[in-house]
């Protein structure tokens, strides 16, 4: 989901420095870092730290070649990388992916009503959980024959996206068939049963990935070609938007039911217990301040602003929303100052009915990660084919595979690239793995300090909602750019103009399977209707 393309400056950066000779041995270690701590150079280096915190001015003509000269040297992955920069790109990786790390335990807690402890738990649990497995994705190593584990690269992976839509429409299935309870009034009760089954299901499901790591990725592309996951990509984010990007804008999904009714009975169903209905005015100026603030900041902010756009807009919405008293404190008052992993657990099941779409959201990891690693490798100005290339899509779908199995032992959901790290790349011009452990130490200190993630769930569903749309849009433009590489035929169009009439059309209306397997329901059995719900749920979510 990048925000930035990372091939319009490639053109740009010049020449990587050649790696310096491999040495080895404690003592010349030993050396290298008393060197790197005590010189100016160590700290510094010879990176022009101005010309990322310069504003830049949209719409000028002519600058390109003064922005050429001005920029500072491209540091390749093996380059020996100043400690300052190294931080300070390490600390853009982190911020760049905060905001989707916390948007989708936000929105699964809010989905299951979970109450502000266990949310806040989630948010922790996410940043902490995709700092530890960013690390391994960013290893490379070696297992048996010319197989590896991870990529090499700053790949870095965050809770999927993919994954929001299936876990919606699964746990609407577990609402309706009373596996979650329902209160008297009609509103969903607290279901953390619910995510431990999301959970179960997809620790066994991540075996397919891992095992779809094996096979050669030519024949992976084969399988699965542009045409089917840009269509993926494209329904997944258009979902997105739908269910949970502008029902937040306009003020929640609390908020969402009670659309229609008198104001006077809206009070404490909406952000801040405001008595107004979904869709006020005063919800949707917040979540629009928000989204404006990411376009104003894409336009006249810095590189290093242009980074951190979305947090950006997280910060002017709640700061407008806290003066407006649209903030509560209560979820900061109630998280610890410290926590950790497995600080709540959840009861790990399988949920049979969900099987089929985790396995269709695996597979559409899998062939993000490709597409994800290879625009890595083109902005790390590494190779992009031959034994290597194919090396680090190997070893980095089997991370993928291996983090979606241990992200659920983490209570976290399945995990993919994020590919927005790549503008980031590029921007700063820095591929050394150095900047992504930086960038993993940020991510785990912001998950262990509890206090954050209850900041983050403070913040009011406006302008959450005003920045997740872009989010989600973005994801949309993603699956449009995968779509555009495609030499359309006849047969691609129709094949595309097939699939998107089912898939826009659930989106659109998105009832129209509910009642669809009512007869074969009464008259299967148990396995039957599983296998029905299983068919009902993925074709809500794929």
């Amino acid at each position: 989901m990048s925000f930035a393309e990372s091939s319009s400056v490639k053109h740009e950066q010049p020449a990587p420095t050649p790696a310096p000779a491999a040495r080895s041995g404690l003592r010349y270690r030993a050396d290298a870092w008393k060197d790197k701590l005590t010189t100016r150079n160590g700290w510094l280096g010879d990176y022009d730290y101005a010309w990322l915190c310069m504003p830049t001015l949209p719409f000028s003509t002519g600058g390109s070649k003064r922005k050429v000269s001005n920029a500072p040297p491209f540091y390749a992955l093996e380059t020996d990388l100043p400690i300052l920069l190294a931080v300070s790109s390490g600390l853009q990786h982190a911020l760049a992916m905060l905001a989707g790390l916390i948007t989708p335990p936000i929105i699964f807690a809010s989905a299951l009503n979970l109450d502000s402890a266990l949310s806040a738990y989630m948010i922790s649990a996410s940043l902490i959980g995709c700092g530890i497995l960013s690390l391994v994705q960013m290893s490379r190593i070696r297992l048996f024959r010319n197989y590896r584990l991870g990529t090499g690269l700053i790949s870095v992976v965050g809770t999927s996206f993919a994954t929001l839509s299936t876990a919606n429409s699964i746990f609407d299935t577990m609402y309706a068939n009373g596996t979650c309870p329902t209160n008297a009034d009609g509103t969903r009760g607290a279901c953390p049963d619910a995510y431990g089954l999301l959970l179960g299901t997809s620790l066994i499901c991540a075996f397919l990935e891992i095992g779809m790591s094996f096979a050669p990725p030519r024949a992976l592309k084969r399988v699965f070609p542009p045409l089917v996951t840009g269509t993926v990509i494209l329904l997944i984010g258009a979902s997105l938007i739908g269910s949970s990007g502008v029902p937040n804008w306009g003020g929640g999904s609390s908020c969402l039911s009670t659309v229609n009714a008198a104001a006077p009975a809206l009070s404490g169903a909406c952000p801040g217990g405001r008595a107004l209905p979904w869709g006020a005015a005063e919800f949707v100026g917040l979540g629009f301040l928000s989204f404006v603030s990411i376009v104003l900041t894409e336009l006249f902010g810095s590189p290093f602003m242009k980074n951190v756009s979305i947090i950006v807009g997280l910060a002017v919405g709640c700061i407008v929303a806290g003066a407006a008293g649209y903030i509560e404190g209560s979820s900061i008052k109630a998280a610890p100052a410290i926590t950790f992993l497995w600080v709540h657990t959840f009861r790990i099941r399988v949920y049979p009915p969900a099987i089929l779409p985790m396995l269709a959201v695996y597979i559409s990891l899998a062939m993000e990660a490709i597409g994800d690693i290879t625009a890595s490798a083109e902005v790390s100005r590494v190779a992009v084919s031959g034994e290597d290339f194919d090396s680090r899509i190997q070893g980095g779908v089997l991370s993928d595979g291996i983090g979606g199995f241990l992200s659920a032992l983490f209570t976290v959901t399945p995990l993919s690239i994020f590919a927005q790290n790549n503008g980031v790349i590029a921007i700063t011009r820095c591929a050394n793995r150095a900047a992504g452990r930086w960038c993993c130490v940020f991510l785990i200190l912001f998950g262990v300090l509890g206090k954050i993630s209850g900041v983050f769930l403070a913040i009011p569903n406006p302008v959450l909602g005003g920045v997740t749309t872009f989010l989600f849009a973005s994801v949309c433009v993603s699956g449009v750019r995968v779509l555009s590489y495609i030499a359309f035929t006849r047969r691609d169009r129709f094949v595309l103009a097939a699939a998107l009439a089912f898939g826009l059309g659930d989106l659109l209306v998105p009832g129209i399977f509910t009642h669809l397997f009512d007869r074969v329901h009464g008259g299967s059995g148990g396995g039957g209707t599983g296998g029905c719900r299983a068919c009902l749920t993925a074709s809500r979510s794929c």
